[in-house]
């Protein structure tokens, strides 16, 4: 069976604390278990202390088989950052501006070129969800439409080429609106001109949703993801949805990334969905999903690593409780 891990953000501390927690025991530089997998939703590199050494503990689980992963939007921006843009001499697909170099500076001042290069290599052939049939996996949104448009883009088996990156990152190309969806989440508008400043200090007049659910009757309080207590948000329809992508409750259990949620106690959002991204990077928690073949997800099931803010030692494991 399967261990699902969410966003890591270069917290190797927190990360070697989980897999112990899980079971996984390191044996000659391969963290293994005798019965389970791991699957890494994506987000591996930035903000943390110790990029480098997720990155080799991650890798090295895929590389011996007691993990797998999928891509996330930082490891995409990463290929994206790094790579000239043929159309602009002397740019990048993703531009160098003060704020992309601010977020990924930490892995530019962990890794040497080297590091990074040999990093970027691993990165373009993740895939960029897993479907098993029994469990699906992807790092912010599943919808078939764009995983159509993606798939006819990158074959399966195949690495993620420049082709794709030049594609992935013009924002006329419908490649484009798939890869943004499924790496980073719908958005909608906030109307009235409403906005909110998100947890790095960002104002937003664009915001992430509950695209697994219908917006209609709603508030934006409500269909925001994570969801908020802002009286006003509470009083305010959502009136503009970028094409959300309604999960049916008979599909199989899906598990998500790339949210920042920042309950104390981690829960399924759906019977059939988990997200396993609560925050790590931002004094919350590195968290699993031990998953058993069930069809109803439990929050029984949650495992997770806490990182005070004085970044001492503390495992948390959520209580026993319905789902």
């Amino acid at each position: 069976m399967y261990d699902l891990i969410g966003d890591i953000h270069g917290y190797a501390d927190e990360l070697v604390q989980l897999l112990e927690t899980l079971g996984y025991q390191e044996s000659q530089g391969v963290y293994r278990h005798p019965e389970r997998q791991v699957i890494f939703c994506g987000d591996f590199i930035d903000r943390g202390p110790r990029i480098r050494d997720v990155l080799q503990i991650c890798r090295n689980m895929c590389e011996f088989g007691s993990a797998e992963a999928v891509m996330g939007n930082h490891e995409f921006n990463a290929l994206a950052y790094a790579t000239p843009d043929p159309s602009r001499p002397g740019k990048h697909l993703r531009t160098h501006t003060d704020g992309t170099r601010r977020q990924h500076q930490a892995t530019l001042e962990q890794l040497s070129e080297t590091e990074l290069q040999d990093a970027l290599d691993w990165f373009r052939n993740l895939p960029i969800w897993l479907d098993k049939q029994q469990l699906r996996v992807v790092h912010a949104c599943w919808d078939h439409r764009d995983m159509l448009v993606i798939g006819e883009a990158r074959p399966e088996g195949t690495s993620l080429d420049t082709d794709f990156l030049i594609r992935a990152t013009r924002i006329s190309d419908p490649l484009y609106r798939a890869v943004e969806r499924t790496l980073k989440g719908p958005e909608m508008r906030l109307p009235g001109g409403i906005s909110v400043t998100d947890r790095e200090g960002n104002v937003r007049r664009h915001v992430r949703t509950r695209w697994f659910e219908r917006p209609e009757g709603r508030s934006c309080a409500e269909y925001m993801m994570p969801r908020v207590n802002l009286p006003h948000l509470q009083t305010t329809m959502v009136t503009d949805s970028d094409r959300p992508a309604p999960y049916a409750a008979d599909e199989p259990p899906l598990f998500f990334g790339h949210y920042w949620l920042y309950d104390a106690t981690p829960a399924p959002l759906r019977p059939n969905i988990a997200c396993l991204d609560y925050s790590v990077a931002r004094n919350g928690m590195l968290t699993a999903y031990r998953y058993n073949g069930e069809k109803r997800l439990s929050a029984a099931s949650f495992v997770s690593v806490r990182r005070p803010p004085d970044n001492t030692d503390a495992v948390h494991e959520s209580p026993q409780q319905d789902s």
